[in-house]
């Protein structure tokens, strides 16, 4: 089972901490109380929470110091942070002087903190899964996709970008920024595309995963393939289009013959018995793109065996 949600409370009212220590805890949240406004941050980084729900219902000066303390600690910053109003704020009201994720408004709702409570640690979540470059989801995001995927007619694809390395050591780390996004844009689109159940996620560096029914899965990557092809070709001069290859230094630092960039993708059926966990399909997804990555230009392999 996953770990707790950690949940501070901070706030003056010892009868506001001990109700919402009650609840909380009935939903299975752990809950540490904070009395003291000072050295706040202090007690915080001793022990660190996910979630901090602060009562503003006085909106004194040292709540809000509080908060803006909270909000401009680098640590602390990303941290949801939900407000205790004693009142609904006005349509005017100036929230840039109250950093907040959310609030709530005495007399508490508890179903409703509780919805709240959910919403931002699902949004906290997403925000730290989902890679910083491309914005599509990360690792967490993939390992449930591919969870999913197990036992039905789906594919699980894994995208790599042929010689990147040498292209980004090359050419510069913007331009590779510039090819990853663009990877990222193809593939989103063209999984978009194949209608509902697909879903696309950067594991990180030049590598991509997408999953889609397993029918669609060949003209999926070959789509991806020509798209990347006709734009790919912009990314080098005349000269090395016409033969094919530019001069660089190697993964070993010798100067080659480096190909032109290309995409190896690897198919791997989830609705083959031997596939029953994640391990498998990344072990397998392995063997097919380097199988992938003997072809001269962009090419997708699909594991057709029945073991």
């Amino acid at each position: 089972m996953p770990p707790a949600i950690r949940i501070a409370l901070i706030s003056q009212d010892k009868s506001l901490l001990s109700r919402l220590e009650l609840r909380l805890q009935s939903r299975g949240y752990q809950v540490v109380q904070i009395e003291s406004l000072a050295g706040v941050l202090g007690f915080l980084y001793a022990d660190p929470p996910d979630l901090v729900i602060i009562n503003l219902a006085s909106l004194d000066e040292a709540s809000q110091q509080v908060i803006h303390d909270l909000r401009e600690d680098s640590y602390f910053s990303v941290i949801p942070l939900i407000a205790v109003l004693d009142r609904l704020p006005e349509d005017s009201f100036d929230w840039s002087a109250l950093p907040v994720d959310d609030f709530v408004v005495q007399p508490l709702n508890y179903d409703e903190l509780f919805r709240r409570v959910n919403l931002a640690m699902q949004r906290i979540q997403r925000i730290f899964d989902n890679n910083p470059l491309t914005r599509l989801p990360g690792n967490t995001s993939i390992q449930h996709a591919i969870d999913k995927a197990l036992g039905k007619a789906m594919a699980v694809c894994y995208v790599d970008i042929n010689h990147f390395k040498p292209y980004n050591d090359t050419y510069g780390f913007s331009r590779g920024d510039d090819v990853i996004r663009m990877v990222a844009r193809i593939t989103a689109n063209v999984v978009r595309d194949q209608g509902e159940g697909g879903f696309v996620g950067h594991v990180g560096g030049d590598d991509f995963v997408f999953v889609v029914p397993l029918g669609k899965a060949e003209a999926a990557c070959q789509t991806i393939i020509d798209n990347f092809s006709g734009v790919a070709s912009d990314l080098f001069g005349e000269a090395e289009k016409k033969k094919g290859y530019y001069i660089a230094k190697d993964r070993n630092n010798v100067e080659s013959k480096i190909p032109l960039l290309s995409l190896s993708i690897a198919i791997v059926p989830t609705s083959t018995p031997y596939i029953q966990h994640p391990g498998k399909v990344a072990e397998v997804a392995a063997e097919l793109k380097k199988l992938a990555k003997k072809s001269p230009g962009s090419a997708y392999v699909i594991d057709r065996r029945k073991r």
